[in-house]
C-alpha cells in the first residue's frame, strides 16, 4: 500500500478563527436569550419589582452580543478582500465547473455516504468544500435577516442612531408581530445549521484524519503532499506563496 506524506498547510488565519469564535459565543448567547425573551419565565421574588433586574440583564446580555455580532460580520467582509485564498469571497461562490463538480462529490459523500468508485484527489477540498461554501452563503443571508429585524424590533426605544437606521423594516413587513416571527423563524435557521455544522466538521475529522477540529484552534490542516502540488498546478493565476506552501 502506497504510504501518503502529509503536510501541515496554514489554512485558517488567527483573524478568521477569532472572527469564529466570536459567532460561536454571539450565536449561544442570542439563542439562550432569544427564547427568554421570547417566552419570559415567572420570577416568584419577595423583592420589590423595583429591585428586580433579570429581565433587563438578559435584554442588556442579548443587544451587546447582538452588536458584537453585527461588528464582528464586517470585519469579516472586510478580511473576506484581504485575508488568504481560503478565506477570500471567491471561494464562497462555488458556481464554476470545477465547484459544481465538488458539490456533487460532497452530496454523494457526506449526505448519501456512499463510495467512491474512483478517487480523485481533487475532491479533498483544503479549505470549505463547495456544498459548505454554499450555506455560508445561506448562513450570511439569514445573518442579514436577524441584523434587519433584530435592530428594526429595538429601533423605537433605541437612543442612537445604528438601530433607528432600520426601523424602516417594520412596516415594510406589516408590523413588529411579522418582524418578530421572522426574527425567531431566522434563529431556528441558526440552530438547525449549527447542529448539521457541528456534524460535519467531526465526521471529517474522524473519517480524514486531516485535523478539521483542531485547525479552528490552530490553524493548520494536515494535506496530503499530492493534494498540496495538484492545488498548486490548478490554480489560476498563482496564489501567494504563504498561502499555499505548508510548514515543513
Amino acid at each position: 500500500m502506497k504510504t501518503k506524506n502529509f503536510k501541515r498547510v496554514y489554512v485558517w488565519e488567527l483573524p478568521v478563527r477569532i472572527f469564529h469564535w466570536i459567532n460561536v459565543l454571539c450565536i449561544f448567547a442570542l439563542t439562550v436569550t432569544g427564547f427568554i425573551i421570547a417566552d419570559p419565565p415567572a420570577l416568584l421574588s419577595n423583592e420589590e419589582a423595583t429591585n428586580l433586574h433579570s429581565f433587563g440583564i438578559v435584554r442588556f446580555i442579548h443587544f451587546t452580543a447582538a452588536y458584537i455580532f453585527f461588528f464582528n460580520m464586517i470585519l469579516r467582509i472586510y478580511w473576506s478582500f484581504v485575508g488568504n485564498r481560503y478565506a477570500n469571497w471567491r471561494a464562497f461562490l462555488p458556481f464554476d465547473k470545477k465547484g459544481l463538480r465538488n458539490i456533487s462529490h460532497v452530496l454523494k459523500i457526506d449526505i448519501l455516504l456512499q463510495n467512491e468508485k474512483i478517487h480523485d484527489i481533487k475532491n479533498i477540498s483544503i479549505g470549505h468544500n463547495s456544498v459548505a461554501a454554499l450555506s455560508y452563503i445561506a448562513l450570511f443571508i439569514l445573518a442579514l435577516i436577524q441584523v434587519f429585524t433584530g435592530f428594526a424590533l429595538y429601533a423605537d426605544t433605541a437612543s442612537w442612531w445604528l438601530p433607528k437606521l432600520f426601523s424602516w423594516v417594520t412596516p415594510l413587513l406589516g408590523g413588529d408581530f411579522a418582524v418578530r416571527q421572522v426574527h425567531h423563524i431566522a434563529m431556528w435557521g441558526f440552530i438547525f445549521f449549527t447542529f448539521v455544522h457541528v456534524y460535519l466538521v467531526f465526521y471529517h475529522d474522524w473519517l480524514e484524519g486531516r485535523g478539521e477540529v483542531s485547525s479552528m484552534f490552530g490553524g493548520y490542516k494536515f494535506v496530503s503532499e499530492e493534494r498540496v502540488k495538484r492545488d498548486i498546478e490548478d490554480t489560476k493565476p498563482s496564489p501567494r506563496v504563504e498561502d499555499i506552501i505548508p510548514e515543513e
